[in-house]
C-alpha cells in the first residue's frame, strides 16, 4: 500500500470526527429519539384547567443536541372540553415562529379545521389559558409519502410540521 493511501485511510475517519464535533458545537438540529420524547412528553398534558392524556406513540420532536427540544404529541380529547378545539400538545424550548404566532419557550396547543380539500387552518394556543396566539395555513404536501398523526422535520431537512398529509413551515428564532 502506498504512503498516500495509508495517509488517506487514517485521515478519512479523522475528518468525519471533526465534522461531527463541529456539528455538535453548532447545535445542529436532529430528530429526537423515542427515549428523549418519552422523557419530555407528559402522560397528561396541562390543557387550560384539565390534564388531558397524550398518545405517546404519535410523539415527534427535534433537538439541538444541547438539551433544547421542540416536540409535540396528539391529545386524546374525547370527553374533555378541548374536544374539537385542540388536537395536539406542543412543547417549545427555543423561540419559534409559526405563521403569525411568535412562540416563546413554553407549552402550546394546536387545533385545526379543514379550509378546503387541500388545506387546513391550523391555530396555535397558549396551553395554560387557551388564548389564541396565531394561525397558519397547512397545505396538502405532494412530497409526503407517509401520513403521520404529527411530525416535526428538522430545520436542515424541511423546516416543516406535518399533520396527516398537510404541512406548514416553522422557523427557529435566535
Amino acid at each position: 500500500m502506498t504512503d498516500t493511501r495509508k495517509r488517506w485511510r487514517w485521515l478519512g475517519p479523522f475528518w468525519l470526527l471533526v465534522a461531527a464535533v463541529a456539528a455538535y458545537a453548532q447545535g445542529t438540529w436532529r430528530p429526537a429519539t423515542d427515549g428523549e420524547l418519552k422523557a419530555l412528553i407528559p402522560a397528561r398534558a396541562p390543557v387550560v384547567q384539565e390534564r388531558i392524556e397524550t398518545e405517546l406513540r404519535t410523539a415527534s420532536g427535534i433537538t439541538n443536541g444541547k438539551g433544547k427540544y421542540v416536540a409535540g404529541v396528539v391529545l386524546i380529547t374525547a370527553g374533555y372540553s378541548a374536544e374539537g378545539k385542540y388536537s395536539h400538545f406542543l412543547i417549545v424550548q427555543v423561540p419559534l415562529k409559526i405563521g403569525s404566532a411568535q412562540l416563546a419557550p413554553g407549552e402550546y396547543l394546536i387545533g385545526w379545521k379543514h379550509n378546503a380539500e387541500d388545506s387546513l387552518n391550523v391555530s396555535l394556543y397558549e396551553a395554560a389559558s387557551g388564548k389564541l396566539l396565531g394561525s397558519v395555513e397547512a397545505t396538502k404536501n405532494p412530497t409526503i409519502t407517509r401520513v403521520e398523526s404529527f411530525r416535526i422535520w428538522p430545520p436542515g431537512d424541511k423546516s416543516l410540521m406535518q399533520i396527516g398529509r398537510f404541512t406548514f413551515p416553522y422557523q427557529i428564532e435566535n
